[in-house]
């Protein structure tokens, strides 16, 4: 694999901790600001909910640049949002730099996908998109653990400080090692959206908002989920986090490198096992073991799922695929953010720190319909495709005159 992939992997590590350690840190924030755990948890629906936005946003505008050099626009967006944040007198400016630096996110990596794809032979793009979402899982591992071990010893602000920082790394990164490739010919914003007419890219797009925000609705409330209920003390829930990072590490090689075998079964099974698993998990979350395990199996299948949709996006939209690519990644956070604010209202109705759980088992699973949906309709049209084929080769040749 090019060392290039190097560099997008630095820069998913940095947004992936930014993106996640939020939860590690959400009681010292609510603490702090004086607000609820459902009101901190709108740092994590608005960071998606930017995320949603700033993917076609910037995208569009990106058609305009050479891809190393939104790449690298992009992770300045993210140090200025990630050291608002850090420095926020108030609440609300917390969530306006969680926004501003979530306006990179989406972009980055649907920019990154196309990126990183051709980079490599057409055999092996769902694991050279794996590679670079390494990144953001090797960031649950170490970063999202270590920034949560800080919050708790040093402040939180200190944490969102060491992301900016972390960002300045993303940035040197991509301006080392990203070839400067200029800007995509016959490349066009009308270009781009003419993909959308495709509804398997729509249904793409469905799959990735209901499946991956089944894995938010539970992981959001996280640390009040493993405290409260599991009994764990606060300073473990460090090592949870490093756990559940483990299994996203693990199910994004695998979903990457099976995707590259076989792209629809390898998302039947993993959406089915991951609808499972959220279901277990409200009874397994009572048990200390049993709730460390599933949350790691939580965090294997859920990002299993990640490189098989986002190369079935770029397959559907072979011919425009970066802002269709992007606009996955919007609805990941589309779904996180679905997922968070469904959570925080079920706790809130006072159905206990396991009932986003359920949501999350059912968001999962209307995934899993949706998958079988999209393969049966592929299906059919492959065979009108070789039917027409067929009767194209057919049809006798003209009599010559």
């Amino acid at each position: 694999m090019p060392l290039a992939l190097l560099a997008l992997a630095i820069g998913a590590f940095g947004i992936g901790t930014t993106e996640f350690v939020i939860m590690g840190v959400l009681p010292q924030v609510a603490g702090d600001f004086g607000v609820t755990i459902p009101t901190a948890g709108w740092l994590v629906s608005g960071y998606a909910l930017g995320v949603v936005v700033g993917a076609p946003l910037l995208t569009a505008l990106g058609t305009r640049v050479s891809r190393k050099k939104m790449l690298m626009f992009l992770m300045g967006l993210f140090i200025a949002g990630n050291a608002l944040s850090a420095l926020a007198p108030s609440f609300g400016l917390m969530l306006t730099g969680r926004i501003v630096a979530s306006l990179a996110h989406g972009a980055f990596f649907g920019i990154g996908s196309v990126v990183a794809a051709d980079l490599v032979a057409p055999q092996k793009k769902a694991s050279a998109i794996s590679l670079m979402f390494m990144g953001l899982t090797v960031a649950n591992i170490v970063g999202v653990p270590g920034g949560t071990y800080v919050g708790q010893v040093a402040g939180w602000r200190v944490t969102f400080a060491i992301v900016a920082a972390l960002g300045v790394v993303g940035f040197l990164g991509v301006a080392k090692l990203i070839p400067e490739t200029g800007r995509p010919e016959s490349v066009s914003v009308r270009g781009e959206f003419a993909a959308f007419r495709n509804v398997q890219v729509w249904l793409a797009m469905a799959m990735t908002v209901l499946g991956y925000g089944g894995v938010f609705a539970a992981i959001t409330y996280i640390t009040p989920m493993m405290t409260e209920v599991a009994g764990y003390t606060e300073g473990a829930v460090t090592w949870l986090l490093v756990l559940f990072g483990v299994g996203m590490f693990l199910g994004n090689l695998l979903g990457g490198k099976f995707a590259d075998r076989a792209l629809m079964p390898m998302l039947f099974t993993a959406l089915a096992a991951l609808t499972a698993a959220l279901l277990l998990f409200t009874a397994t979350a009572h048990n200390k073991v049993l709730a460390a395990i599933t949350l790691s199996l939580i965090g294997a299948l859920g990002f299993a799922t990640v490189p098989p949709l986002q190369k079935w996006v770029l397959d559907q939209a072979s011919a425009a695929p970066t802002l269709a690519s992007a606009a996955n990644i919007g609805a990941f956070n589309l779904g996180n953010a679905l997922a968070a604010w469904l959570g925080g209202v079920v706790i809130a109705a006072g159905l206990g720190f396991t009932a986003p759980n359920w949501v999350g088992a059912i968001l999962s699973g209307t995934a899993l319909l949706l998958a079988f949906l999209a393969a049966h309709l592929d299906r059919r049209t492959r065979r009108a495709s070789r039917a027409a084929a067929g009767a194209a080769d057919a049809e006798p040749a003209p009599a010559a005159v």
